[in-house]
């Protein structure tokens, strides 16, 4: 009698623990959410997928159900959020695709959905009659591209700015042959680090010491990584190679993403032709730290998905590249964007491990000879180490590597 009781208390606990594993991995809720989901409810799928994703947080299928379910809400960062969750999920799994998608369809709407929150945020700005900041918002959303629905939008909350001589040409929908997205438009885009010292190294690399106030002129730093199609142009104008993997790069929903897999010496030859040049290593690193020392380009925060497209898996395409600009959060203090992440940024100078012991205080362009050059402000593959603005890394300048891209400078 005591073995069959046994047995039987061994067998109630085996069901009962089986339940709880069950009731703990939240798939009672993902089948849920996905049922309200294809009824269209998505309030109540929302509801069911967060309780679930708070029980497995892993699950690539549940995030990509909740990010549809928050765009049908609506809720723009929410769905923005969980895409960028499946996809980074997706990476890590080292397996076939879990996505119900294609990748790049899923990049595709990540991407409309920050269009979305952009617009949201600008439609929230405009309320409280913050202006300037609107505007800028509203650019961003251009230079990202819209889609047929957000273009309406758009122009109704550009109606309401106050008009200005520039007013018109933001009206144009990026994509559509002119306006703020404009290849044309993105090279005019450059902005003026003012003359002056600022606090160049720090004392987390041997080759970032010593800290020091270095000196430097006024220049021109351009506001964007020069991207695939301004690139396209210079080609199309000079007849120069193209970059390796370039039929990938060149594509329509690719233009607005920086260009890489250049040489130290294409990127020489790009600014030359645009009338620029590559900027030095001080001067990048003044524009993008400011003056106050900071770490990162928008301050000393931790990084995180708001302010750097950084800590990628794969190539992808071209798709783990983010249109330039779609970082609000973290620009530099003049307004730079994407100086941590994105692509690898090269320099005019030379690499020495030393140079920072023995390089003038004043204007300083690098060692006049060397075997490396210096890149900078990390990529989207790096961790996020590499996104220190004061963050040294040297490469072989013939080197053409799918992380390494470039902006140029200019001498007022």
């Amino acid at each position: 009698m005591r073995h069959v009781l046994l047995r039987m208390t061994l067998l109630c606990l085996v069901i009962v623990s089986g339940a709880v594993v069950h009731a703990a991995s939240g798939e009672q809720e993902f089948s849920k959410g996905e049922n309200l989901l294809k009824n269209k409810q998505y309030g109540e799928a929302r509801a069911a997928l967060e309780a679930g994703i708070l029980k497995d947080p892993s699950n690539i299928q549940a995030h990509f159900n909740l990010a549809e379910a928050c765009r049908g809400l609506e809720s723009w960062a929410c769905a923005e959020q969980h895409y960028e969750s499946a996809l980074e999920l997706d990476a890590k799994s080292g397996t076939k695709s879990y996505l119900p998608k294609t990748k790049a369809k899923v990049w595709r709407l990540r991407e409309e959905m920050t269009v979305w929150r952009l617009l949201n945020e600008a439609k929230g700005m405009l309320a409280s009659g913050k202006m300037k900041q609107a505007e800028e918002t509203l650019d961003n959303a251009n230079e990202l591209g819209l889609n047929s629905e957000q273009q309406p939008l758009y122009q109704q909350l550009q109606a309401k700015l106050p008009r200005s001589p520039s007013a018109s040409k933001r009206l144009t929908p990026a994509g559509s042959g002119g306006g703020a997205g404009g290849t044309e438009t993105l090279d005019l885009q450059v902005v003026l680090v003012p003359g002056g010292k600022f606090t160049r190294g720090s004392t987390l690399g041997d080759d970032e010491k010593p800290v020091r106030q270095i000196f430097l002129n006024a220049f021109y730093m351009d506001k964007y990584e020069v991207t695939v199609g301004q690139y396209a142009r210079y080609l199309e104008a000079t007849d120069m190679e193209e970059p390796p993997d370039w039929s990938v790069m060149n594509q329509p929903q690719h233009q607005r993403r920086p260009v890489v897999n250049v040489s130290w010496e294409d990127a020489v030859n790009y600014c030359k032709w645009a009338g620029k040049r590559l900027p030095t290593e001080a001067e990048w690193e003044k524009a993008a730290r400011g003056t106050d020392g900071r770490i990162y380009p928008w301050g000393n925060e931790a990084p995180s998905r708001l302010h750097a497209n950084y800590g990628r898996k794969e190539w992808d395409d071209h798709l783990a590249l983010a249109p330039v600009g779609s970082y609000e959060a973290g620009k530099s203090p003049y307004g730079i964007y994407d100086m941590a992440g994105n692509a690898w940024e090269w320099v005019f100078d030379w690499y020495e491990l030393d140079y920072y012991n023995k390089g003038p205080e004043k204007n300083p362009i690098g060692p006049a000879k060397g075997e490396e050059k210096v890149v900078r402000g990390g990529s989207w593959l790096y961790v996020s180490d590499f996104l220190r603005s004061a963050h040294r890394f040297n490469a072989q300048p013939m080197n053409r590597h799918f992380g390494y891209g470039f902006r140029c400078a200019k001498t007022p």
